[in-house]
């Protein structure tokens, strides 16, 4: 442990909220559940001891993962018991209650608990209604709460309500960076490092408060990322397909291949869409929708010195029931995309900041829009992180097919070990 991490364990109990914020890897969950464990042996026996997430999958993930192993965690995992899952878990012969806050409404959930010692997992996505209904359940004398959590705007509810008035909130905040984590070495955080741009690495890297502002996209630049269709490299897989459905919209799809190089990159292939504003306002049902893309599809998307296979998969916008089921009809089998859009941005912008995504000329509705995605400044004010929903059909297209098909690429992209 470092001393910055020793130093949390010592004061945290000193307040009864403490936050652990910072860099990803910086070490912070680790130390956060070490101060957990101390602080179950002396949780009051009036009230009950709950661990939050978003879901119960995220805290089985983010916390059981580490608080069973036995490398981490060491004998202590012989008394932490947990079933993927479960809505309630055995930590130190107490009994521990899981909930799952993905929405305003998950607040019901605990009105009316007694809360002896809370944890939160990544409060800054916890709902703000949670919370704050979280915070008057901790009634009982020595009641606490321990949260975990990436920084994010400088609007947030977290930073402006709490962080910010910390000591009349009885709020202890340690901020890390990954310096703060003796386990790593210096060429994983140089990696790390390369891995984000932008205002994901002021965040996740500098472990700064901060809005998300102007382009999405700023690391685009045509002369590095845009590449004429007649020079595309050799493709060794077709990974996905990424479409976003509209019925009155647009609706785009996207081709994702991986190059057959020394160091392979993704490129966006070729492009199909379906506008009504092109076809005098005509729109058109799902079974003509499913008709011209699957045609579409089938037809040759290389230049002709290059082979490029049929996809692998086809990723739907999630809320696309009605063309999902079009297509399974049609004997086409595709999958809800991945729709977490922080991460999929996150991974498109970490891919155009290492040079490591390029796209053909084909692609003109993504050429067009690129260039124009921007973060929502009112949103921003409010302490969230969303984009101006104007012109975004390929943008949408393009996240689902890199999200979705990560597992697929990010080993030979990133030069990592499988």
């Amino acid at each position: 442990m470092s001393r910055a991490q020793l130093l949390s364990v010592a004061d945290c109990p000193n307040a009864k909220i403490a936050l652990w914020s910072g860099a990803v890897r910086s070490g912070k969950t680790f130390i956060s559940l070490f101060a957990f464990l101390f602080a179950v042996l002396r949780a009051p026996k009036t009230g009950v001891i709950i661990i939050v997430g978003r879901t119960l999958d995220t805290i089985n993930g983010n916390l059981f993962s580490l608080l069973t192993n036995p490398e981490i965690f060491g004998p202590l995992t012989k008394y932490i018991k947990y079933t993927p899952g479960a809505k309630t878990a055995s930590i130190l012969g107490r009994t521990v209650h899981l909930y799952g806050a993905n929405d305003a409404s998950s607040e019901t959930k605990i009105r009316g608990l007694t809360v002896s010692l809370a944890y939160v997992d990544e409060a800054t996505i916890i709902p703000e209604g949670f919370w704050n209904m979280l915070v008057t359940r901790l009634s009982v004398d020595g009641a606490r709460l321990l949260a975990t959590t990436n920084p994010g705007s400088k609007s947030h509810w977290l930073r402006k309500g709490w962080i910010l008035d910390a000591a009349e909130k009885n709020l202890v905040h340690f901020a890390f960076t990954m310096d703060d984590n003796p386990s790593l070495s210096e060429s994983f955080k140089n990696d790390m490092k390369a891995s984000y741009a932008g205002v994901f690495y002021q965040r996740f890297i500098q472990g700064l408060w901060t809005n998300a502002e102007g382009a999405v996209y700023p690391m685009w630049n045509e002369d590095k990322h845009l590449i004429k269709h007649e020079d595309l490299p050799p493709i060794k897989r077709t990974l996905a397909v990424g479409m976003d459905y509209g019925t009155t919209n647009t609706t785009a799809a996207l081709l994702l291949g991986l190059t057959d190089e020394p160091q392979p990159r993704l490129v966006f292939i070729d492009e199909w869409h379906y506008s009504s504003s092109e076809h005098h306002g005509e729109t058109i049902p799902d079974v003509e929708l499913s008709r011209r893309f699957r045609e579409w599809l089938h037809s040759k998307h290389g230049p002709e010195n290059i082979y490029v296979p049929y996809p692998e998969f086809v990723f739907l916008d999630p809320s696309a029931a009605s063309m999902r089921a079009q297509l399974h009809s049609d004997n086409l089998t595709s999958w809800a995309a991945d729709n977490t859009v922080l991460d999929g941005i996150a991974n498109i912008a970490n891919l155009l900041s290492q040079d490591k995504l390029i796209v053909t000329d084909r692609c003109k509705t993504f050429l067009a829009e690129v260039t124009e995605y921007e973060w929502d400044a009112k949103a921003s004010e409010e302490g969230k992180d969303e984009v101006v929903k104007r012109d975004d059909h390929a943008m949408d297209a393009a996240r689902y097919a890199v999200r979705s098909s990560i597992g697929s690429w990010q080993y030979e992209v990133y030069g990592l070990a499988a």
